[in-house]
């Protein structure tokens, strides 16, 4: 089965990269040379390079290098390290990468810090060459092929790990061809992809038979000011609904919450907005993952560079250091303020939205 998508004119509603460089492995792939083609449509400067080598002459300004890094599209093979999958506890059994980095500009960016160089967004020719391999890992994952309450589930593939899939849709046509790909897969797996994006028409009438799961990333407005670049939160709620009334099983990935003045009343009207969205809607399939804000060391030097002004508090107030099992340290609120955020999210989504399934809390 190929995966590339049929070439068609892109919305011009998303990110429209200002240039777009093609390696030259990608340009052996029908689907690398797709995405070229479509952000040509589009107006984008594309650049065909001599190898595979990414070469893109930054500013030393660090400010305009974060500007010209960010307006860059990079199509590329995933190399083999890329197609061994990997766990992507608590999300999923596996991380599945239909591409690499981000055009939004969300001032607590998890993907700082983990990515190395330059933030370019990376979407990968080869997904053929990444889509057939997913056979290879079914039942073997530890987080829901072998959990009492979610192996309903099936053997679960996270394709936003590194990503947005949704933000470069219009461009890559990626997320399409997995969602058809794993329609057509006749066994226990589900795709799972979060957003903060809302373009979701052409996912409506793909044929998904409900093995694609999509959430929305989702905080209150008055916390969309750390979300720059991306879709309104009432648009990404509406497009929720649409995808539910589409077939698919949905969910709410409420992230980074954020324990700042006035947290409660604006959570507890997200939650509410949700609601009103998600009423009378048929076969709801409802989920809810809930992750506090946290940064490293690494990621809030890079993100204090990359945004300079923004007022998010990553201040050692109310946090605690959290080791992980390789010694990495990560700072996250401490007990006392998320057993209060806890608390009251699992009280306002039982009784707003009784049918939801809280996944998990971290």
């Amino acid at each position: 089965m190929t995966a590339a998508a049929p070439l068609s004119p892109p919305a011009a509603t998303g990110w429209i990269p200002r240039r777009v460089l093609v390696t030259r492995s990608a340009r052996d792939w029908a689907h690398g040379r797709a995405i070229a083609a479509r952000a040509a449509m589009l107006g984008s400067e594309v650049i065909e390079l001599p190898g595979d080598r990414l070469s893109l002459a930054l500013p030393d300004d660090p400010k305009r290098a974060y500007a010209a890094a960010k307006a860059t599209l990079a199509v590329t093979v995933a190399p083999p390290s890329k197609r061994r999958l990997q766990p992507i506890a608590p999300s999923a059994d596996w991380r599945v990468d239909l591409a690499e980095g981000c055009p939004a500009h969300c001032s607590y960016c998890y993907l700082a810090g983990s990515l190395k160089g330059p933030p370019i967004t990376r979407a990968y020719a080869n997904l053929d060459e990444i889509l057939a391999v997913l056979p290879d890992y079914l039942g073997d994952g530890t987080i829901t092929s072998r959990s009492r309450d979610r192996a309903h589930e099936g053997t679960t593939y996270e394709a936003s790990c590194y990503t947005d899939p949704l933000a470069l849709e219009h461009l890559t046509g990626s997320l399409s061809a997995a969602i058809r790909w794993f329609g057509a897969w006749q066994a226990p797996a589900q795709l799972r992809f979060t957003s903060k994006f809302a373009d979701v028409e052409p996912l409506l009438a793909l044929d998904h038979q409900r093995r694609t799961r999509m959430r929305a990333s989702l905080n209150p407005p008055r916390f969309a000011r750390f979300e720059g670049g991306t879709a309104r939160v009432a648009a990404r709620i509406a497009a929720l609904r649409r995808m539910a009334d589409h077939g698919y099983p949905i969910g709410l990935t409420i992230a980074p919450i954020i324990a700042a003045n006035g947290w409660e009343a604006a959570y507890r009207t997200l939650v509410a907005d949700v609601a009103t969205a998600l009423a009378g809607a048929p076969d709801l399939d409802l989920t809810v993952e809930l992750i506090t804000h946290r940064f490293t060391p690494g990621s809030k030097a890079v993100l204090e560079g990359w945004y300079p002004g923004s007022s998010l508090d990553m201040s050692a107030a109310n946090r605690a250091t959290k080791r992980s099992k390789f010694g990495s340290e990560k700072q996250v609120y401490d007990a006392a303020t998320m057993r209060t955020l806890r608390g009251f999210f699992e009280r306002e989504i039982a009784d707003a939205l009784p049918a939801a399934r809280i996944l998990y809390w971290t």
